[in-house]
């Protein structure tokens, strides 16, 4: 008999008989699809960890897995009517639909009401093992993404890296469920700082934690066998190291990196789900940490070896400019060789600077700038001493390109004849084996040769360098003179400096100390008696580069004869290193007056993080440390306030390739 949709009434043969189906549709509907769903779900939260995050399983599709079990079960037990009215549902999100059932019937408000519960405990069943999913939007593609993005930041790192870092690995790993309730607890976290919270380097070290996740897990992938995790894993750390790059904060990094965090995150979930050991992953974490270690300390001794070897290479093109100079001065007319107003150059009124050097266009900066900013020009004298190599070509320059109204001497460190190995303990020093093995022996090992480099280098060897300790010797007639390193900038007037009352003292320079560094416990050995019962460890040290020396207290204090005592008690180099400013802070113990620090501002030839405002203020900047502005490995930031005193359309400068 045909079952027909709004049937006003039946046998009562029928009826029993439908009510017996209706029962055996009900029992089997209620225990059935439970039974087989407690079966499906153990499978899926026991093989694989949690589904959720993978995406592998969509409720949609379970809900469609349990309908066709639960139909299969009963389709044997209940006549085919029934079966014609089950099937007949759209499949909707209850088993059987009230618009296909009449709702008047009793029957049909039977079977609407089991099946609602049915559907209720099927959905109590999912939701259980995973407490903290809401309905089924918890795994939309949204959650699923964040899900991923946090899979490093979350339980994954959080655990496994504090393991490595204090030696942790007795710690048993958490359980899948806390795993998952703490992913799950970042992941409004997460979402949060992927839509803007992010600043900095967050990004940039997120991406290079992923990286070094994924070398651990393809390292643990390719002992297990996982060859297809393994080629993942290694695309994927070929995609990031190119993507990153040298790329130091988050503006750096090109764009779609968003991208290539969720990838990266998805594939490493994939490994975390095959649940390998985390005390192996700790073993492997450490193993890469102390090789990244060794390999960053090789990798500072190569940079600072380099460092210092380029510091002390003359560049080819200012060696060209040099050559050049000299065969141009070589024929040069004897009679026009010599500078005007040479009188001046003992006059005590005027004001008078210093500047050993043997870089040509570095001391072409130093002058070109201080006159540029000098209110008279004409009242200012430069004394310059140099080597007898760089001696023609200094002195061609100048002769050249005349500083305005200003008055230039060019002098040769070999024409002072008293300077000698019999006066001079530097000189005297220089001639003994020690001191010529340490210079010239080479060092077989990269340590050594990183180490020694540094004092190496040719300037400790120059009596240019050690000249400082002679203006007395060199300016016999002058009573107050200013001293400029040859690595400076003028950018204001300079002569107030004259005017500065020192107070007996022989040295005005700036003092460079801070709360704990720069202080004569850093220049100097103070495990040595010598040291330690003439000097205070905290005294604060002071800059060269530019210094107002006032002669008359020079003279009246010996100050060359107190640095020549302490020179020969150093032959041995037990109380400072080689160089000129532990002598000097010796030398001028209790015998500095500290000038404004916006006189001379340090740093430009090392230090990245100067203010601006302190540059913008200064008179004299100063370009101290390994990266001149005349070299390659110059800052590029400060090098404008050098390259712009430089006259890059002389012929010379163009002709040795010599550009900004």
């Amino acid at each position: 008999m045909a079952f027909r949709r709004g049937s006003g009434s039946l046998s009562t043969r029928t009826k029993a008989r439908y009510r017996a189906s209706v029962g055996t549709l009900l029992f089997i509907s209620v225990i059935a699809p439970l039974t087989i769903l407690a079966g499906q779900a153990s499978k899926l939260f026991t093989s694989g960890g949690s589904y959720l995050l993978t995406g592998s399983l969509d409720l949609s599709e379970t809900d469609d897995i349990i309908r066709r079990s639960a139909l299969e079960a009963v389709e044997s037990h209940i006549p085919q009517e029934v079966l014609d009215i089950v099937g007949a549902n759209p499949g909707g999100s209850e088993l059987l639909n009230r618009n296909i059932i009449g709702g008047n019937d009793l029957v049909s408000s039977l079977v609407q009401e089991d099946a609602a519960d049915v559907s209720r405990q099927s959905s109590s069943i999912y939701q259980e093992p995973n407490a903290f999913l809401e309905d089924e939007k918890a795994i939309t593609n949204t959650d699923k993404e964040s899900a991923s993005n946090i899979a490093i930041s979350g339980n994954l790192t959080g655990g496994i890296i504090e393991q490595v870092l204090h030696g942790n690995e007795s710690q048993k790993p958490p359980k899948k469920g806390e795993e998952q309730g703490k992913t799950v607890s970042n992941l409004d976290k997460s979402v949060s700082a992927k839509t803007g919270n992010v600043s900095g380097d967050t990004l940039v070290r997120q991406m290079r934690d992923q990286i070094m996740m994924a070398r651990a897990y393809a390292n643990l992938a390719q002992g297990q066998g996982h060859f297809d995790l393994v080629l993942d894993l290694k695309q994927c750390i070929k995609e990031h190291k190119k993507f990153v790059g040298d790329a130091n904060v988050d503006t750096e990094l090109p764009r779609g990196v968003e991208e290539k965090l969720k990838l990266m995150a998805e594939v490493l979930l994939r490994a975390q789900q095959k649940n390998y050991d985390i005390a192996n992953m700790v073993k492997k974490l450490r193993a890469m940490l102390q090789s990244a270690e060794e390999n960053a300390h090789m990798l500072k001794k190569q940079g600072t070896f380099l460092s210092q070897l380029a510091a002390k290479t003359v560049p080819k093109g200012l060696h060209c400019f040099s050559m050049r100079l000299t065969v141009e001065y070589h024929l040069f007319p004897h009679d026009l060789r010599e500078f005007p107003n040479q009188q001046r150059l003992e006059d005590p009124s005027l004001y008078h600077y210093a500047l050993f050097s043997d870089n040509i266009l570095a001391a072409a900066v130093v002058v070109n700038s201080a006159i540029l900013n000098a209110k008279e020009p004409e009242e200012h004298v430069f004394h310059i001493v140099t080597d007898k190599l760089n001696f023609g070509a200094m002195k061609m320059w100048f002769l050249a390109n005349p500083p305005g109204a200003a008055t230039m001497e060019v002098q040769n460190v070999d024409d002072f004849k008293w300077l000698n190995a019999s006066y001079c303990p530097v000189l005297h020093q220089l001639q003994s084996s020690a001191m010529k093995n340490f210079y010239f022996k080479a060092d077989r090992t990269l340590a050594a040769a990183t180490s020694n480099l540094k004092y190496r280098n040719p300037k400790y060897l120059s009596m240019l360098n050690h000249l400082r300790f002679y203006l007395p010797e060199v300016y016999p007639k002058l009573d107050k003179i200013l001293f400029l390193d040859d690595d400076v900038v003028v950018q204001k007037d300079l002569t107030p400096l004259w005017d500065v009352d020192l107070g007996g003292n022989v040295n005005g320079a700036v003092e460079t100390c801070g709360s704990s560094f720069h202080r004569f416990d850093k220049y100097l050995n103070f495990s040595n008696s010598l040291i330690s019962e003439n000097f205070d460890a905290n005294a604060c040290g002071w800059a060269y580069g530019m210094n107002v020396f006032d002669l008359k207290q020079w003279r009246k204090h010996d100050i060359t004869g107190i640095y020549h005592r302490w020179q020969s008690k150093n032959e041995h180099r037990l109380l400072w290193k080689l160089g000129t400013l532990p002598p000097g802070l010796i030398t001028f113990y209790n015998l500095t007056y500290t000038l404004e620090k916006s006189w001379h501002v340090l740093g430009l030839g090392y230090n990245s993080s100067v203010q601006d405002s302190d540059i913008a203020t200064a008179a004299v900047i100063h370009y101290n440390g390994n990266m001149k502005p005349w070299l390659e490995i110059g800052m590029s930031k400060y090098k404008p306030f050098w390259l712009k005193f430089v006259k890059y359309d002389h012929p010379y400068l163009q002709q040795c390739n010599i550009s900004d």
